[in-house]
């Protein structure tokens, strides 16, 4: 388990939280004083009201919630919001109304999960040539459906 420092911002922001012993994410909630309405086809960035102190060697990274997602069509307008170790300002979810009806975010709704997971940087190396593979230059559906 890492220590994630948190800062609230706002004072309509929730605590992130597990919802269960076996929750990979933290659900993340909207820290609006009002209620939000983002309509058919629509992104907008939603404040979560906290900053986060995150480890060298990690980052936090912003996830749809799958029921939502699911249900209403409500997703991450960038797929995975990532926050950046050295990143100190406020946590908001870039959110995307994929559906065809307006969908309103309510004060202190959970509206993405926020996972902690440990990232290397790379040092890349030019090569003139890669070692040669099975699959070799094949993508977008080279190894079946």
């Amino acid at each position: 388990m890492i220590d994630v420092k948190i800062k609230y911002l706002s004072k309509h922001a929730s605590p992130p939280e597990y919802a269960t012993d076996g929750s990979l994410g933290m659900d993340v909630s909207a820290a609006v004083a009002a209620p939000m309405t983002i309509k058919a086809g629509e992104r907008v960035l939603v404040p979560m009201g906290f900053a986060l102190e995150i480890p060298e060697g990690w980052g936090a990274f912003i996830f749809p919630r799958s029921g939502l997602s699911f249900r209403k069509g409500i997703s991450m307008s960038n797929c995975v919001g990532v926050i950046d170790n050295d990143y100190r300002g406020e946590v908001k979810a870039s959110v995307i109304n994929l559906s065809d009806k307006d969908y309103v975010i309510n004060p202190g709704d959970r509206i993405a999960q926020m996972l902690f997971l440990p990232v290397e940087k790379a040092k890349l190396t030019e090569a003139s040539e890669l070692y040669d593979t099975e699959r070799a230059g094949g993508g977008f559906g080279s190894t079946g459906v």
